[in-house]
Protein backbone atom coordinates (compact mmCIF):
# COMPACT_ATOMS: atom_id res chain seq x y z
CA UNK A 1 0.00 0.00 0.00
CA UNK A 2 2.94 1.91 0.93
CA UNK A 3 4.20 1.58 -2.33
CA UNK A 4 1.82 2.42 -4.34
CA UNK A 5 1.35 5.73 -2.25
CA UNK A 6 4.80 6.94 -3.31
CA UNK A 7 4.71 5.78 -7.29
CA UNK A 8 0.96 7.66 -6.97
CA UNK A 9 2.71 10.67 -5.56
CA UNK A 10 5.86 10.15 -7.68
CA UNK A 11 3.90 9.99 -10.76
CA UNK A 12 2.34 13.62 -9.66
CA UNK A 13 5.11 15.14 -8.98
CA UNK A 14 6.35 14.07 -12.64
CA UNK A 15 3.33 15.33 -14.62
CA UNK A 16 3.77 18.45 -12.12
CA UNK A 17 7.09 19.40 -13.52
CA UNK A 18 6.42 18.43 -17.15
CA UNK A 19 3.11 20.87 -16.75
CA UNK A 20 5.08 23.41 -15.28
CA UNK A 21 8.32 23.29 -17.72
CA UNK A 22 5.44 23.73 -20.60
CA UNK A 23 4.34 26.72 -18.72
CA UNK A 24 7.64 28.37 -18.89
CA UNK A 25 8.29 27.41 -22.35
CA UNK A 26 4.67 29.24 -23.31
CA UNK A 27 5.11 32.03 -20.55
CA UNK A 28 9.38 32.94 -20.94
CA UNK A 29 8.87 34.28 -24.35
CA UNK A 30 5.63 36.11 -24.55
CA UNK A 31 6.59 37.74 -21.81
CA UNK A 32 9.80 38.84 -23.33
CA UNK A 33 7.66 39.65 -26.62
CA UNK A 34 5.51 42.32 -24.43
CA UNK A 35 8.14 43.47 -22.39
CA UNK A 36 10.27 44.20 -25.28
CA UNK A 37 7.22 46.13 -27.29
CA UNK A 38 6.57 47.84 -24.04
CA UNK A 39 9.99 49.18 -23.62
CA UNK A 40 9.90 50.18 -27.60
CA UNK A 41 6.74 51.61 -26.77
CA UNK A 42 8.03 53.96 -24.23
CA UNK A 43 11.15 54.32 -25.43
CA UNK A 44 9.67 56.30 -28.57
CA UNK A 45 7.13 58.10 -26.37
CA UNK A 46 9.86 59.71 -24.16
CA UNK A 47 11.89 61.15 -27.17
CA UNK A 48 8.94 62.15 -29.25
CA UNK A 49 6.99 63.80 -26.52
CA UNK A 50 9.15 66.46 -25.94
CA UNK A 51 9.18 67.31 -29.37
CA UNK A 52 5.41 67.37 -28.96
CA UNK A 53 5.32 69.06 -26.47
CA UNK A 54 6.77 72.24 -27.73
CA UNK A 55 5.31 71.98 -31.00
CA UNK A 56 1.75 71.68 -29.81
CA UNK A 57 2.01 73.12 -26.58
CA UNK A 58 0.83 69.95 -24.34
CA UNK A 59 2.18 66.20 -24.42
CA UNK A 60 -0.18 63.50 -26.65
CA UNK A 61 -0.40 60.37 -25.29
CA UNK A 62 -0.60 56.79 -27.44
CA UNK A 63 2.11 58.99 -29.34
CA UNK A 64 5.15 55.98 -28.98
CA UNK A 65 2.20 52.82 -29.53
CA UNK A 66 0.85 54.75 -32.76
CA UNK A 67 4.56 55.38 -34.31
CA UNK A 68 6.07 51.40 -33.45
CA UNK A 69 2.64 50.31 -35.27
CA UNK A 70 4.07 52.19 -37.93
CA UNK A 71 7.15 51.47 -37.90
CA UNK A 72 6.48 47.52 -37.55
CA UNK A 73 4.36 47.76 -40.42
CA UNK A 74 6.73 49.59 -42.56
CA UNK A 75 9.35 46.69 -41.51
CA UNK A 76 6.47 44.24 -42.88
CA UNK A 77 6.53 46.03 -46.07
CA UNK A 78 10.12 45.78 -46.38
CA UNK A 79 10.35 42.08 -45.18
CA UNK A 80 8.43 41.56 -48.06
CA UNK A 81 10.08 42.41 -50.96
CA UNK A 82 13.28 40.18 -51.77
CA UNK A 83 16.26 42.70 -50.68
CA UNK A 84 14.50 42.92 -47.26
CA UNK A 85 14.34 39.46 -46.90
CA UNK A 86 17.97 39.13 -47.68
CA UNK A 87 18.45 42.17 -45.11
CA UNK A 88 16.24 40.38 -42.31
CA UNK A 89 18.22 37.01 -42.88
CA UNK A 90 21.28 38.77 -42.63
CA UNK A 91 20.48 40.29 -39.44
CA UNK A 92 19.08 37.33 -38.11
CA UNK A 93 22.30 35.56 -38.76
CA UNK A 94 24.07 38.18 -36.66
CA UNK A 95 21.91 37.76 -33.73
CA UNK A 96 21.87 33.98 -33.99
CA UNK A 97 25.65 34.41 -32.47
CA UNK A 98 24.70 36.22 -29.53
CA UNK A 99 24.23 33.05 -27.35
CA UNK A 100 21.68 34.65 -24.66
CA UNK A 101 20.08 36.39 -27.16
CA UNK A 102 19.43 33.06 -29.90
CA UNK A 103 17.20 30.90 -28.32
CA UNK A 104 14.95 33.54 -26.68
CA UNK A 105 14.83 35.29 -29.80
CA UNK A 106 13.86 31.75 -31.97
CA UNK A 107 11.08 30.85 -29.42
CA UNK A 108 9.42 34.46 -29.77
CA UNK A 109 10.07 33.81 -33.63
CA UNK A 110 8.59 29.93 -33.41
CA UNK A 111 5.39 31.01 -31.57
CA UNK A 112 4.50 34.31 -33.49
CA UNK A 113 5.04 32.24 -36.47
CA UNK A 114 2.73 29.57 -35.55
CA UNK A 115 0.26 31.38 -35.53
CA UNK A 116 0.25 33.30 -39.17
CA UNK A 117 -1.09 31.70 -42.05
CA UNK A 118 1.20 32.42 -44.05
CA UNK A 119 4.48 31.25 -42.08
CA UNK A 120 6.25 28.03 -43.12
CA UNK A 121 4.87 26.46 -39.54
CA UNK A 122 1.82 28.09 -39.80
CA UNK A 123 -2.01 26.71 -38.65
CA UNK A 124 -2.65 24.81 -42.22
CA UNK A 125 -6.34 23.62 -41.37
CA UNK A 126 -9.32 23.97 -38.96
CA UNK A 127 -9.87 20.59 -38.12
CA UNK A 128 -12.32 18.98 -35.65
CA UNK A 129 -10.96 16.47 -33.08
CA UNK A 130 -11.97 13.91 -30.04
CA UNK A 131 -9.89 14.99 -27.03
CA UNK A 132 -9.58 14.64 -23.95
CA UNK A 133 -11.47 11.52 -24.96
CA UNK A 134 -14.18 9.83 -27.51
CA UNK A 135 -17.40 11.33 -27.63
CA UNK A 136 -16.24 15.23 -26.83
CA UNK A 137 -15.22 17.57 -29.61
CA UNK A 138 -13.00 19.88 -29.99
CA UNK A 139 -11.44 22.80 -32.39
CA UNK A 140 -8.06 22.04 -33.19
CA UNK A 141 -5.36 22.96 -36.29
CA UNK A 142 -3.46 20.95 -38.32
CA UNK A 143 0.55 21.49 -38.25
CA UNK A 144 1.62 19.06 -40.65
CA UNK A 145 0.46 16.35 -42.46
CA UNK A 146 3.30 13.18 -42.40
CA UNK A 147 3.42 11.04 -45.94
CA UNK A 148 0.66 7.82 -45.72
CA UNK A 149 2.54 4.68 -43.83
CA UNK A 150 0.70 1.76 -44.28
CA UNK A 151 -2.15 3.54 -46.19
CA UNK A 152 -2.73 6.17 -43.33
CA UNK A 153 -1.76 9.75 -43.52
CA UNK A 154 -0.47 11.02 -39.76
CA UNK A 155 -1.80 14.43 -38.49
CA UNK A 156 -0.14 16.67 -36.12
CA UNK A 157 -2.75 18.59 -34.21
CA UNK A 158 -2.59 21.29 -32.38
CA UNK A 159 -5.68 22.03 -30.04
CA UNK A 160 -5.70 25.60 -28.62
CA UNK A 161 -6.55 25.97 -24.76
CA UNK A 162 -9.21 28.34 -24.42
CA UNK A 163 -9.58 31.32 -23.86
CA UNK A 164 -5.57 31.50 -24.27
CA UNK A 165 -4.36 30.09 -27.72
CA UNK A 166 -0.81 30.26 -27.18
CA UNK A 167 -0.56 27.40 -25.39
CA UNK A 168 -2.09 23.86 -26.06
CA UNK A 169 -1.60 20.31 -26.93
CA UNK A 170 0.02 18.50 -29.89
CA UNK A 171 -1.70 15.45 -30.90
CA UNK A 172 -0.34 12.92 -33.40
CA UNK A 173 -3.54 11.32 -35.07
CA UNK A 174 -4.72 9.22 -38.26
CA UNK A 175 -6.62 11.36 -41.02
CA UNK A 176 -9.72 9.00 -40.29
CA UNK A 177 -10.00 10.49 -36.68
CA UNK A 178 -10.18 14.32 -37.64
CA UNK A 179 -12.97 16.27 -39.42
CA UNK A 180 -11.92 18.64 -41.71
CA UNK A 181 -13.54 21.83 -42.12
CA UNK A 182 -13.25 24.81 -44.45
CA UNK A 183 -13.76 26.75 -41.59
CA UNK A 184 -10.73 29.87 -41.76
CA UNK A 185 -8.37 29.69 -39.16
CA UNK A 186 -8.62 32.95 -38.06
CA UNK A 187 -12.10 32.43 -37.78
CA UNK A 188 -11.81 29.46 -35.49
CA UNK A 189 -9.32 31.02 -33.47
CA UNK A 190 -11.85 33.51 -32.49
CA UNK A 191 -13.97 31.02 -31.30
CA UNK A 192 -11.02 30.26 -29.01
CA UNK A 193 -10.46 33.33 -27.36
CA UNK A 194 -14.04 34.01 -26.95
CA UNK A 195 -14.21 30.49 -24.98
CA UNK A 196 -17.56 29.47 -27.70
CA UNK A 197 -19.38 32.65 -27.85
CA UNK A 198 -18.53 33.49 -31.27
CA UNK A 199 -19.05 30.43 -33.01
CA UNK A 200 -18.70 29.75 -36.76
CA UNK A 201 -22.44 27.55 -37.88
CA UNK A 202 -20.18 25.43 -39.87
CA UNK A 203 -19.36 23.64 -37.02
CA UNK A 204 -22.19 22.16 -35.36
CA UNK A 205 -23.43 21.47 -39.27
CA UNK A 206 -19.94 19.25 -39.66
CA UNK A 207 -20.64 17.40 -36.26
CA UNK A 208 -24.71 17.27 -37.53
CA UNK A 209 -23.31 15.56 -40.63
CA UNK A 210 -20.86 13.27 -38.65
CA UNK A 211 -23.36 12.00 -35.79
CA UNK A 212 -26.05 11.14 -39.35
Amino acid sequence: MRETSQLSWRLIGKKMRRQLLTGIIVVVPLGATILILVWIFTSIDNILQPVIQLIVGRQVPGVGFGITIVLIYLVGVIASNVGGKKLIKYGESLLAKIPVFRPLYSSIKQILESFSSSGKTGLVQTVLVEFPRKGIWTVGFITNESPPQSGKVQLSIFIPTSPNPTSGFLQIVSEDEVVRTDIPVDEALKMVVSAGKISPEKIYNKLSERNK
